[in-house]
């Protein structure tokens, strides 16, 4: 590749990601549960199709249930429970069928339930807890990989190359500085240091898990939807972890 054509391709992450951002931003701003519930929709069909191919499964049976799930996300007040009749369902039919597929039930664990926990969030804590979220989420991304390219030298994980410990440990940082000053409209500052630090952490073993997939899979990215991105489990890798455990801290401590 050509200096031009590494600068295209940067213009063109670049660009893709600003809209990536001020769509979120929108909608957040607008603040109105249809809007949401149809963004996180959005995500969540693209994520689930890439997911079914990162486990090598395909089946119009899942898709269905995947879209009923989301239907009844619309109206059932705690989203994130749907999740469980799903799993008792599926462990139904393998227990019909006399054989136990696990290819059966990932999907709905990755990225499924996730996606469930999130609408949950924005119910119960409102947008201020997909802000709180977002600034840890990304800002434990943006501190790893400038962190990784200054100073990185120690592997973290045969998962992900990339990684170093360097580049984690200032990712997480970064991640929790910018958490607590959202967490302090929610929370004490201890507390808020302790739920970012949480969130920070598990959302660098969401990015690990979906990296892992993608080894597993033998692909370079989940899929092509955003240019210079990658597929949607690759921009939203790190919240799907993130997302549960904030929301059971804030339910828990908070």
């Amino acid at each position: 590749m050509d200096f031009k054509q590494r600068v295209f391709g940067e213009q063109k992450r670049i660009i893709v990601g600003v809209i990536l951002a001020a769509t979120v931003l929108l909608i957040g701003y607008i603040d109105n549960f249809f809007l949401m519930w149809l963004l996180l929709g959005v995500a969540y069909y693209f994520a689930f199709a890439e997911s079914m191919k990162l486990f090598g499964k395909e089946s119009n049976a899942h898709y269905a249930i995947a879209a009923a799930v989301w239907l009844a996300a619309a109206f059932y007040p705690q989203p994130d429970d749907l999740i469980f009749p799903v799993l008792i369902f599926l462990a139904a039919v393998s227990a019909y069928r006399g054989e136990t597929d696990a290819k059966l039930f990932l999907p709905f664990l990755y990225p499924t339930a996730s996606f469930l926990f999130i609408l949950a969030l924005y119910i119960e804590y409102g947008v201020m807890s997909l802000l709180w979220m977002l600034v840890v989420v990304a800002g434990s991304d943006i501190g790893a990989y400038f962190t990784g390219r200054a100073i990185g030298k120690t592997k973290f994980s045969p998962t992900s190359p990339n990684k170093t410990i360097e580049g984690v440990v200032g990712g997480v940082a970064a991640g929790v500085i910018a958490g607590v000053l959202v967490g302090l409209f929610f929370t004490e500052a201890w507390l808020a240091f302790i739920i970012s630090l949480a969130v920070s952490l598990a959302s660098v073993f969401g990015d690990l898990y979906e990296s892992y997939l993608k080894r597993q899979a033998g692909v370079k990215d989940s899929g092509t939807i955003f240019p210079g991105h990658g597929g949607m489990l690759d921009r939203v890798d790190g919240y799907l972890f993130g997302g549960v455990i904030l929301l059971i801290l804030l339910r828990g401590l908070v």
